[in-house]
């Protein structure tokens, strides 16, 4: 173990991340339930791309996606107020394209994002990640989600689906999805 493994901490585990984590998955789960036209033909629905990473910056690994930003001015931290957090994720989710960087304490980064591709030699250096899992439903969204969580400077990614509310939590190059019927379990409330 190197020195600097020694002194990394553990974030996938962290009480902290865990309830961030948590927090983002419940939102994303929420406004897919909300959204009641996923059946209809040509409607896209929200979509949403959340990446927590432990480092204060992506610019190594990410660029700006163009004007698209997440409105700092209205939330700028998850754990302020959550319905807050919510409302403005409804938002975003309808009318911005891109990624939105959340650090491990909660704090929002105003500038959406497009992650880079892993290149070859960053795939090399993943010690811990045997392989980036991918599956046939996923399209770009997914498969950036995918790469990007394999990173180390990435705790995990979370997604939407546009295309049919599927929300999928990325981590280590792996993933765990439930489609639209399974969001919420044993509290969904069926309408």
């Amino acid at each position: 173990m190197s020195e600097h493994d020694r002194l990394r901490i553990d974030y996938v585990d962290h009480d902290g991340v865990d309830r961030l984590l948590d927090l983002v998955t419940y939102c994303l789960e929420g406004i897919s339930l909300e959204f009641d036209r996923w059946e209809e033909e040509y409607v896209r629905g929200p979509g949403l791309y959340f990446a927590i990473v432990s480092g204060s910056t992506v610019a190594d690994y990410a660029d700006p996606m163009g004007d698209d930003r997440w409105p700092v001015d209205k939330c700028r931290y998850v754990f302020d107020d959550i319905d807050l957090f919510y409302q403005v994720a409804r938002e975003v989710a309808t009318s911005r394209d891109g990624a939105v960087v959340i650090t491990v304490d909660g704090a929002i980064h105003g500038q959406m994002v497009r992650f880079r591709d892993l290149t070859d030699e960053e795939l090399d250096r993943l010690d811990d990640v045997d392989e980036v899992e991918y599956a046939d439903w996923m399209g770009s969204r997914h498969m950036s989600a995918a790469d990007t969580s394999a990173r180390h400077e990435v705790v995990a990614t979370v997604t939407l689906s546009e295309e049919d509310g599927r929300v999928t939590v990325f981590t280590d190059g792996t993933f765990a999805d439930a489609e639209r019927a399974e969001l919420g379990g044993d509290w969904r409330v069926d309408t």
